[in-house]
């Protein structure tokens, strides 16, 4: 048997079908890992050899900004239903009924090691129109830049898909991600990598579905 595969989502090739690759069935597992400017910070100080490297190690952690990154994924399905799972709210989901698409945890910090995790259940597949990986600033300053996340997207048996939240443009503090959806046949994910600004409007999550007419309301929600 092959190994599975690891696939780039890039600009140059930002699509690939899930069925080519065999993935038809089971949980896969979206990972999203970042690391915060406080963390990088926490973990040169107890890096750092000698009195004087750790006090200045600890001084820059002191000083760098707290973010937390929230994953969430908005579903459209095949009846006309549409919804949201993700930490604001307490919208966490679930794999074994509606929306079939579940988050683990909130990593407020992004010094957690497995970072955030959705599992969305490709066994009812047939009953999603449209899932939009999407991921946010929820709390902290400045944008995404320096975070170095990265999503990837891991089947049952070991394939993964990866993408690079690259290219970050200043102030960005929301991203959508990548696309899954059905295409001539095939259960297909597609790289966007869409950047959102405050320029763009207030409630970033009602502004994401409506950039993919996804038709959701949206109320006011904490976690």
């Amino acid at each position: 048997m092959p190994e599975p595969a690891t696939v780039d989502l890039t600009k140059a090739a930002p699509a690939v079908s899930l069925d080519k690759h065999g993935v038809t069935s089971g949980l896969i597992r979206v990972n999203l890992n970042w690391t915060s400017p406080q963390a990088a910070a926490q973990r040169e100080a107890g890096e750092a050899r000698g009195l004087f490297g750790r006090i200045r190690a600890s001084m820059r952690s002191a000083a760098a900004r707290k973010v937390d990154l929230d994953l969430g994924c908005m579903i459209r399905c095949t009846d006309g239903s549409k919804t949201v799972v993700q930490a604001l709210g307490n919208a966490f989901g679930s794999v074994d009924r509606f929306p079939y698409v579940a988050l683990d945890a909130d990593d407020r910090t992004g010094a957690r090691e497995a970072g955030e995790n959705l599992v969305i259940n490709l066994d009812h597949q047939a009953e999603f129109q449209k899932l939009l990986l999407f991921v946010y600033i929820y709390e902290g300053s400045g944008d995404f830049r320096g975070l170095d996340a990265v999503v990837t997207l891991t089947s049952e048996r070991g394939d993964r898909f990866r993408v690079v939240l690259d290219e970050c443009p200043p102030q960005a503090h929301a991203c959508a991600i990548a696309l899954i959806r059905r295409q001539k046949g095939e259960l297909v994910i597609g790289r966007e990598v869409r950047w959102f600004t405050p320029a763009d409007g207030p409630g970033v999550q009602d502004v994401i579905s409506r950039a993919y007419r996804l038709g959701m309301k949206w109320t006011p929600g904490r976690k």
